[in-house]
């Protein structure tokens, strides 16, 4: 297995050891933050719902007008490659595009892409049994449908979180609710319907599987959620690729429900647990990689 000092990544063409890999001072990632990423997770090998990961990898870059520098069967087969390479049995994946090596610092380049490979661990059963607080702010990322790798205000807001101890803020703008900096935002009525937002926002692809599952069990819907009605909602949760599902409990200084992770969100982390099963068992691994 290798060992933080013997990782290797995917620096354009190639695999290299981690610590011989370098970018240039002229890369538009370090002069405007101009880059999109992906980041998706690793168990024994697999890679948890690659095609649905490439997908939006793919359209962010469209979004952002940058041109990956290989096709999708092409990317997954370096992907697999590293994943062999690093032997990591539970791990994070992470594609950066970056805006690459401007003349002025200002108009893009051709595109840099970066494959690293992380150590990943999933939330701890405290925070899933007895649920987070969050707290609001009023802010929309720009171009929100795109996964860029500009965080300015989730960074920004961290000592504030810290501050209300709190686990993460929720954005919103003029009370309508939109997302979290890394996680996508779900509330359950009270009659059960499962509601995530429905603009100004990433389409996670956690998301996309909740609101599938939870169409096999309830109603499932996106749609415009308003912070008041977040605050009467029986349930709140969110959702992203390392948390897959944690309950919230509190928002700001309003108690969620009966301030308790709810039967509905506990049901779905289940069932989304399951899915990931499903996926492993479903998805062999290539036998052949991209020759690069």
């Amino acid at each position: 297995m290798a060992t933080p000092g013997k990782m290797h990544v995917y620096l354009n063409r190639e695999i290299i050891p981690l610590e011989k890999a370098f970018l240039h001072v002229s890369d538009l990632s370090i002069h405007r933050g101009y880059g999109v990423f992906d980041f998706f997770k690793i168990k024994d090998g697999h890679p948890f719902f690659l095609p649905d990961y490439l997908d939006r990898f793919f359209h962010s870059a469209q979004l952002m007008r940058l041109a990956p520098l290989h096709t999708k069967d092409e990317l997954r087969s370096v992907i697999y490659k590293l994943i062999e390479k690093n032997n990591i049995p539970e791990s994070g994946i992470k594609l950066i595009l970056t805006g690459g090596y401007s003349e002025d610092g200002y108009q893009p380049g051709t595109p840099n892409l970066i494959i690293t490979q992380h150590p990943l661990s999933l939330p701890g059963r405290d925070q899933v049994e007895k649920g987070i607080k969050v707290i609001t702010c009023d802010y929309i990322r720009e171009l929100p449908e795109a996964k860029t790798i500009n965080y300015t205000m989730g960074i920004w807001l961290t000592d504030k979180i810290r501050q209300h101890q709190a686990a993460d803020v929720l954005y919103h703008r003029n009370g309508i609710v939109s997302e979290f900096p890394r996680c996508n935002f779900f509330i359950v009525r009270h009659d059960n319907t499962v509601v995530t937002a429905a603009g100004n926002v990433l389409p996670g692809i956690t998301r996309k599987n909740i609101l599938r599952l939870a169409g096999k069990r309830y109603q499932a819907r996106e749609s415009v959620v308003t912070l008041d009605e977040v605050f009467s909602a029986k349930e709140a949760f969110l959702t992203s690729t390392t948390k897959r599902i944690v309950p919230i409990v509190q928002i700001d200084d309003k108690v969620i429900g009966n301030g308790r992770p709810g039967d509905v969100s506990l049901s779905l982390l289940d069932d989304l647990v399951a899915l990931e099963i499903e996926d492993n068992k479903l998805n062999a691994r290539p036998q052949k990689f991209y020759q690069f």
